[in-house]
């Protein structure tokens, strides 16, 4: 089954045509460490995990590179706020990041290269680049000259003009031209730096991924991704320098963005007090619901983020808890096939609202036939989406008191022994208006959270 994406390169759907099948090479880039992860971080998170659990699904081997920005101007700032050492920043956020997205059941990438570790590739870059006339010195920085490149601005689709207006493009007088950008700018003494060619410093922004990926990818791999926020500058500058630099003069073969992510039909801003951090989310949801809440939006679709539509999510993630939980004595088995209509649905630039209308379908069958193929093609779907991962009782019992609740059950079966059953029916009551229901079975009292 063909596998179809949209290309920003190319702004069609194109037959994903691997470079080598036998090993799929994925870069996506990651967050800059100064400070928690928000919730646009976990959107990009959680749709390229999904990318790569999907394609780990049809090829024997799938390299996954996600870099961790750990040197920046808001790095330094954070530091000179805080007084905190830049490394004791870095590390706890990444920390952080690691906590929070594996609450989403995001895997852990193949590699995840810090730019701090990757300096000596970064300036052999710059150098490259410089003996090949398409970057220039100028007061101690180091910059990129765009008009060596005559493909500049070929994944954003714009003019010049348009690409500078209201982008990350720093005037500055020692530029050929606006849109020239730094590869290497000079660090004062007693700050951030390593020792160069051209002098103490630090390496710009765009710089560090071309790096990285050839680093751990090679200087072709088959899919870039990120937001689309950062087309333009950062992604476009970095298939300039990369173009120019590598032997091939090519870079990415395929570029997917995702969706910017809105809260509440607004621009995510702490000016407008809607700005929340992954770890705000998790405090009130679980991580299950806010990774089926993103995937209910295609990712190339701008995401409206509402907590009405995180308990739409809960409710849903419960209904299909519920199967499984009633189902509890059907094994599922771990080697079955995914059906076809998801993989169907998949292969459609990663169409996750119809995976998930498959994954309703499914559940509907299970409901119905309680069969083993039943209910392990639907742990297999879900599995594909990073979802099913909990046991049924986890997810039922999570955030309840359990002693508390076993203990009322123990009261109300002592009350129902000396037939004082206005105080069972008292018990029952109170554990509904808890989110908990039981039933009395033939085994003992079985409880849920509903």
């Amino acid at each position: 089954m063909a596998i179809i994406f949209y290309n920003t390169l190319s702004a069609k759907k194109e037959v994903f045509s691997p470079i080598d099948a036998d090993n799929i090479r994925i870069y996506v880039c990651g967050p800059t460490v100064y400070d928690r992860a928000h919730v646009g971080n976990a959107r990009s998170a959680v749709v390229f995990d999904t990318l790569y659990r999907f394609l780990k699904t049809q090829y024997k081997k799938v390299t996954l590179a996600r870099n961790f920005t750990d040197v920046d101007d808001k790095i330094i700032n954070k530091h000179k706020e805080t007084g905190k050492p830049i490394n004791e920043i870095t590390t706890e956020t990444i920390k952080w990041f690691h906590e929070d997205t594996d609450a989403l059941n995001v895997l852990r990438p193949d590699f995840e290269p810090k730019a701090t570790e990757t300096i000596p590739e970064m300036i052999a870059l710059v150098k490259d680049l410089l003996d090949k006339g398409n970057a220039y010195a100028a007061e101690g920085h180091v910059l990129f000259d765009i008009t060596t490149f005559k493909e500049y601005g070929m994944l954003s689709k714009q003019s010049m003009d348009e690409m500078i207006q209201g982008a990350r493009v720093e005037v500055a007088p020692y530029k050929k031209n606006p849109a020239d950008f730094v590869l290497w700018k000079p660090s004062a003494a007693g700050e951030v730096g390593w020792e160069s060619p051209f002098g103490f410093g630090r390496p710009g922004w765009h710089l560090e991924c071309s790096a990285m990926s050839k680093k751990f990818l090679g200087e072709t791999f088959d899919i870039h991704g990120g937001g689309q926020d950062l087309i333009f500058p950062h992604h476009e500058n970095e298939i300039a320098q990369s173009c120019c630099s590598n032997a091939s003069k090519a870079y990415a073969k395929y570029w997917l963005h995702n969706g910017m992510l809105m809260v509440d039909g607004k621009k995510m801003s702490k000016s407008l007090g809607n700005f929340y951090v992954i770890r705000d989310i998790l405090d009130k949801y679980q991580g299950e619901v806010i990774r089926f809440f993103m995937l209910s939006t295609h990712y190339h679709q701008p995401l409206n983020f509402t907590f009405e539509g995180l308990d739409a999510a809960k409710t849903v993630m419960t209904r299909f808890y519920n199967a499984l939980l009633e189902t509890a004595d059907v094994v599922a088995e771990n080697e079955t096939a995914v059906p076809d209509d998801f993989i169907a649905a998949m292969s459609d630039d990663l169409n996750t609202p119809k995976a998930i209308s498959v994954l309703h379908e499914l559940l509907n069958r299970l409901n119905k036939e309680k069969t083993v193929r039943a209910k392990s093609e639907l742990i297999a779907a879900g599995h594909v989406l990073g979802l099913f991962y909990q046991q049924p009782d986890v997810w039922f019992s999570q955030g309840v008191d359990k002693e508390k609740i076993e203990r009322m059950i123990s009261e109300r079966t002592a009350a129902k022994k000396n037939k004082d059953y206005q105080k069972a029916d008292a018990i029952r009551a109170e554990l509904l208006a808890m989110g908990v229901s039981i039933e009395d079975t033939k085994e003992g009292v079985k409880w849920k959270k509903i």
